[in-house]
């Protein structure tokens, strides 16, 4: 159930046009009913307000976010059977209303052969709500943030306004079937958009696609929607299924097709703080994916952030910010076009569902948001851009340094785990050598046990994150005007000043992994930094822990290490090093 206003002319909304939802789909008497209001403009003075044949009902927990698009959410207990008001109430006036009937009466259910039918297109409304259901499904969560799998995320009714909306259990565990839900990078944004897309009845669909080439693009081929098939009679079991089949097409070029490409998954977004919303997909140029889950606002000296979720190939789900060491971007020596993308709006002709075209996008009052600004854009213009989204005031130099150490504390804070799942299995399976790619390239994006607990891509992302750091200094004297310098200070004397600061905090900040005879090993950003090089070679699960974490040789630490990588494989991973000095992936 929702309801939507009129967009305005060119994609510009000229009023308050708010959009709600409720869920569950069917509400009962006594139960518990969501209400998510979300539009275009500020909510702040506004509330829901649901009325019943027994009087008004007071809302229980309330939450809001900010936009666009801003949103609201409230749950509210429900009394007898009989027919409810719900409104969205700013300043006395009523915006937006919607009938509600409860019943303790089971709604007939329709047959079908499909995996769910469409009872709606994609539009300004549905884009609105899919936003703001997507920054109210991860709203408090930061940097720390991590789940074993996407479901375990919209399983938790305290985060998920959809959990359990069609009344099938489908979010309970506890139940006969739950929706199962553990994507890697290139599923998550599919699996965020179909399980939204089951929920309201709207169009989805994915394609087949090639890896492209150095001199090509990934290119598209047959699309599968929502209305194949289903195979199973039970609706989440079908819903299950078609994840599966979204998890056996989709890979890490998909994201990466031309971005002029009229027949692909996503179309290219410009980047302006208006249109990168919740839900928006970034495509990095070596096929890692995130989606944008939360803008956080610059205020007074503190830094503004802009946070995505992504997935690893494990199924963990984690929240990470936007820097240069998470998203990394460049059109040089890549396969496809990366960048900001968001899903190809799906409307019904005719009944059947058709992907809009670039053209009609550009044109559709309800979109006119796409953008080829990102097309052979230079790294430097494109994290210039960025840095003034995030924070369109200029930060004092010592706390976006600060800043800097913190993002590649929580990505080191990240990489314990990942390394450590790949200590674990081969623990539990001694003697085991896990193949690693011929290919140079295939060593980024191999699946199996390599893809698994192999860490090539986090090292190289680390990396640039490490270079990130270390140049900080320096780019205060090469571009001070993009930093607001203190009073009577060169940009060398402020250059000095950060380099005594960057001793002192890599000297505090410190994590801590499990050697292989079971003892804590700690090492502050500082022993990170000096054995920096050692992570250009420590990608291998096959290779000990301390290895992996850069032991010097002849060091105590290293003395604990038992395994490590047959010969071979060091010798290919020898003649990759080199790419990891340029800090490119190797093409194909």
């Amino acid at each position: 159930m929702l309801l939507s206003g009129a967009p305005a002319a060119g994609g510009v909304e000229a009023q308050n046009t708010y959009t709600l939802l409720i869920s569950p789909k069917h509400p009962v008497p006594g139960g518990t009913i969501r209400v998510l209001a979300a539009g275009e403009t500020d909510i702040e003075d506004a509330r829901i307000v649901v009325n019943g044949p027994s009087g008004p009902l007071e809302p229980g927990k309330n939450k809001d976010g900010g936009g666009p698009p801003f949103w609201r959410s409230a749950e509210f207990r429900l009394g007898p059977e009989g027919d409810y008001t719900v409104s969205l109430v700013e300043r006395r006036k009523t915006v937006r209303s919607l009938e509600v009937s409860v019943s303790s009466a089971a709604p007939p259910r329709k047959p079908t052969n499909a995996v769910w039918e469409n009872e709606r297109a994609w539009g300004r409304d549905a884009e609105a709500l899919y936003s703001a259901w997507i920054d109210a499904l991860f709203h408090d969560a930061d940097e720390r943030s991590s789940w074993p799998a996407l479901h375990e995320v919209t399983r938790d009714p305290e985060r998920n306004i959809l959990h359990n909306r069609l009344g099938l259990g489908e979010d309970d565990p506890a139940g006969r079937t739950a929706v199962v839900m553990d994507p890697d990078c290139a599923d998550n944004p599919f699996y965020l958009r179909a399980y939204f897309a089951w929920k309201l009845g709207l169009p989805f669909g994915f394609h087949e696609c090639d890896r492209g080439r150095i001199d090509r693009a990934p290119r598209t081929g047959r699309w599968t929607t929502n209305t194949s098939p289903a195979g199973k009679a039970n609706p989440v079991q079908a819903f299950n299924s078609f994840l599966r089949n979204v998890m056996n097409t989709i890979h890490s070029g998909t994201a990466r097709t031309r971005l002029e490409d009229d027949g692909s998954d996503y179309y290219p977004m410009p980047l302006t703080r208006q249109a990168l919303r919740p839900g928006v997909v970034y495509a990095d140029p070596y096929g890692h994916t995130l989606v944008i889950v939360r803008w956080v606002a610059q205020s007074g000296d503190r830094p503004g952030a802009l946070l995505a979720v992504d997935a690893q190939p494990d199924g963990t789900v984690g929240i990470k910010r936007f820097w240069k060491g998470n998203f990394l971007f460049t059109t040089s020596e890549v396969i496809g076009e990366p960048g900001f993308k968001a899903f190809r709006p799906i409307v019904m002709d005719g009944g059947r569902p058709r992907l809009l075209k670039n053209e009609e996008i550009a044109a559709d009052p309800g979109y006119g948001d796409l953008s080829l600004q990102q097309k052979k854009m230079e790294s430097a213009a494109f994290y210039e851009t960025m840095e003034r989204l995030i924070n369109p005031k200029p930060l004092d130099p010592e706390t976006a340094f600060r800043d800097l150490f913190q993002a590649l504390h929580e990505q080191l804070i990240v990489r314990v785990e990942s390394v450590a799942n790949g200590e674990s299995y081969m623990k539990a399976h001694p003697g085991a050598v896990v193949p690693m790619p011929g290919n140079a390239a295939a060593v980024f994006q191999a699946g199996g046990l390599w893809e698994d607990y192999s860490t090539p891509n986090r090292d190289m992302r680390l990396l640039i994150a490490m270079d990130t750091l270390l140049d900080f200094p320096d780019r205060i004297v090469r571009s001070p005007g993009s930093y607001k310098l203190p009073k009577r200070k060169t940009p060398e004397e402020v250059k000095k000043d950060l380099e005594a600061l960057a001793r002192k905090w890599a000297a505090e900040m410190s994590i801590t992994y499990v050697r292989s005879n079971g003892t804590s090993q700690a090492l502050t950003i500082e022993d990170i930094l000096n054995r920096k090089d050692a992570f250009e070679m420590g990608y291998n699960p096959n290779d000990g822990i301390e290895v992996r974490w850069g032991a010097p040789e002849g060091s105590p630490e290293l003395a604990a290490c038992r395994r490590r990588a047959p010969s071979g494989q060091q010798e290919k991973m020898r003649s990759l090093r080199s790419w990891f000095r340029k800090r490119l992936h190797p093409p194909t």
